[in-house]
């Protein structure tokens, strides 16, 4: 297992490197390059230039999230295969820098989705929050007007703004878009990278739907156990593989979080993890709660026990992490709060290794 921590670039990320290093455990962070839109080739000089910086530093970057899947792939147009080749180049380009692996995901229009990014909790700590109820009183646009007015004024992952400007255009176009369209042009996208991945060394890793259901009638196809096994199929090949997050998939009570790392772990479809809890609060409703199990509804212990009996090499991030002592920045992406959560989850390994010893 490699412990690692999400990091957007300089110019992007309030956190330096510096601190990141300063975390015990952490060997390197997942990375990106943020001023790329969804569909434009990573050079290997951008490449490399963020590689010379996180080396620098002392840390790894061997996890890159996310080469962002452009909508013409998804909607299945005939661009779609432009993209897909600049898609293949960015892959040949971040195997030269030594990255192992790409997460992405495959979700219509929205990534990840909140209705509040402070809510404020007792203690005067503040989270992501999500209510059902509040989205089906939204449009689209208004959601995404509350999102960017939400997020102090940082670009958040999935919510770019140039990816958003065409929302009413590319809601239009998904009007009659079925889950079996979106299926069928997610195995076109892999059937046109796998064969690059198998041959540079590069596992794909999907994220699944955030939160884990429909939103807004846009057909999304990743957010069950049985989704995740109707994927791996697409292209039976280790470099079709998985990023299961435990928040995301855990937002669904429905959803046994361990059982699923468990079953794609003994199966070698694991090549990366978020780990993180949630607290329900009522149908489709949550909150993002601090990593230890007692303060959400998630068993973390069966989750990090999973990941130890079944695909110990994965590399791992904590996920979402509060607001606390004050800390202003990216909502969902704090110093913190993520830092503890490491040292929670790391002990949590160590505890798993010497039992088993």
């Amino acid at each position: 297992m490699k412990m690692t921590f999400r990091w957007y670039g300089s110019g992007y990320d309030p956190i330096p490197l510096q601190y990141i290093k300063q975390i015990p455990g952490v060997s390197g962070i997942m990375g990106v390059l943020s001023g790329k839109a969804a569909g434009e080739v990573w050079t290997s000089e951008e490449i490399g230039e963020l590689m010379d910086e996180v080396h620098a530093a002392g840390l790894e970057c061997e996890v890159i999230e996310s080469v962002n899947v452009h909508e013409d792939i998804k909607l299945g147009l005939d661009t779609r295969d432009e993209y897909i080749k600049n898609y293949c180049t960015t892959l040949e380009n971040l195997a030269e820098h030594g990255v192992k692996v790409v997460i992405y995901n495959f979700m219509p229009v929205f990534d990840w989705l909140r209705t509040e990014l402070a809510h404020e909790n007792e203690d005067g700590s503040t989270c992501l929050y999500y209510d059902h109820a509040e989205v089906e009183g939204m449009t689209p646009r208004e959601i995404v007007e509350r999102t960017a007015q939400d997020s102090a004024g940082l670009t958040l992952p999935g919510w770019e703004p140039e990816r958003l400007e065409r929302l009413d255009e590319v809601m239009k176009l998904y009007e009659g878009v079925t889950k079996e369209d979106m299926r069928a042009n997610y195995r076109y996208f892999l059937e046109g990278i796998i064969p690059t991945c198998e041959r540079v060394g590069i596992r794909m890793a999907v994220h699944p739907d955030d939160p884990a259901w429909d939103l807004f009638g846009l057909p999304r196809i990743c957010n069950k156990r049985d989704d995740l096994d109707a994927i791996v199929k697409m292209v039976d090949s280790p470099a079709n593989a998985l990023c299961v997050c435990s928040g995301s998939l855990g937002s669904n009570p429905d959803n046994d979080v361990p059982a699923i790392f468990r079953e794609f772990g003994q199966r070698g479809r694991i090549a990366a993890a978020h780990v993180r809890n949630v607290k329900y609060l009522g149908y489709k409703h949550f909150q993002e709660a601090p990593h230890p199990s007692e303060t959400g509804d998630l068993d973390m212990h069966a989750i990090m026990e999973a990941i130890y009996e079944t695909c110990p090499d994965v590399y791992i991030r904590p996920d979402h992490g509060r607001m606390i002592w004050g800390e202003e920045g990216r909502p969902g992406y704090p110093l913190y709060d993520r830092a503890l959560g490491i040292t929670y989850l790391l002990g949590l390994w160590e505890a798993l290794s010497k039992r088993s010893r």
